[in-house]
């Protein structure tokens, strides 16, 4: 397999990726993770419950549902770098639309912060779907929807689960796909433990909107990067 200068350059930065995302988590993040366990015992079951339905309608709407739904790209790229470039321009697309939509919730207070969850959620799925389709793969089949949320995944776990779905990505091609279901409860869990924090600060009033703003931009750019290293993988599989 002869790789373009692009495409070599790519292969180091997956290398480099994937050896970042494998290394255990400092203490200090560690020990963070142990108070937001804590802090997470305080929150309202209200609160909870919100969260925990707008994931599980989410999944299961990009599962089985049509609105994520992706129209391929008008002019196809065959290169790896001319498909990334459009990925990117998506991701900044998509980064400042999430801004902007944690700014306004996130200036609203309780009610609206609470709203900012599945608005967001929304807008990652759209986001992947995105990107998937701009890969040239088929987002129509169960097997393409099941990776956009093992990509979901690796990017909103700790440690151990974040490693799991790595591995899974790594041999995706090489597993009976069909086969691997969904732990509910698990993707639930990570996610919410992963940015509960943030939107809880989102919903104290004076600082909620640049919280918000500054939040989502952010956790955009973190998906989005977590998505090209994960397709990336797929790509160099199939070139090998």
């Amino acid at each position: 397999m002869v790789l373009s200068a692009y495409e070599l350059a790519a292969k180091s930065e997956n290398e480099l990726w994937k050896r970042k995302i494998s290394t255990k988590s400092g203490m200090m993040k560690r020990m963070a993770k142990k108070a937001q366990e804590k802090m997470n015992d305080l929150i309202p079951e209200k609160i909870h419950h919100v969260m925990t339905e707008s994931i599980k309608k989410m999944v299961e709407a990009a599962l089985y549902g049509s609105e994520y739904l992706t129209k391929s790209p008008s002019t196809l790229e065959f290169e790896l770098e001319g498909i990334e470039a459009n990925i990117r321009k998506k991701i900044d697309f998509y980064k400042k639309t999430a801004a902007i939509e944690g700014a306004g919730t996130g200036a609203g207070g309780f009610i609206m912060g609470m709203a900012d969850f599945p608005l967001l959620l929304s807008i990652k799925m759209k986001l992947l779907f995105d990107i998937s389709a701009i890969y040239g793969y088929d987002i129509r089949s169960l097997e393409e929807r099941l990776f956009i949320l093992t990509v979901f995944q690796l990017a909103f776990s700790n440690d151990d689960k974040r490693m799991n779905q790595l591995v899974r990505i790594e041999n995706w091609e090489k597993d009976d796909q069909g086969s691997n279901e969904i732990d509910w409860k698990i993707l639930q869990q990570e996610y919410r433990d992963y940015i509960d924090f943030v939107k809880l600060l989102q919903m104290v009033p004076g600082i909620g909107a640049a919280v918000g703003a500054y939040a989502n931009f952010n956790l955009l750019d973190y998906l989005g990067e977590t998505a090209i290293q994960a397709y990336r993988i797929r790509y160099f599989n199939e070139k090998s």
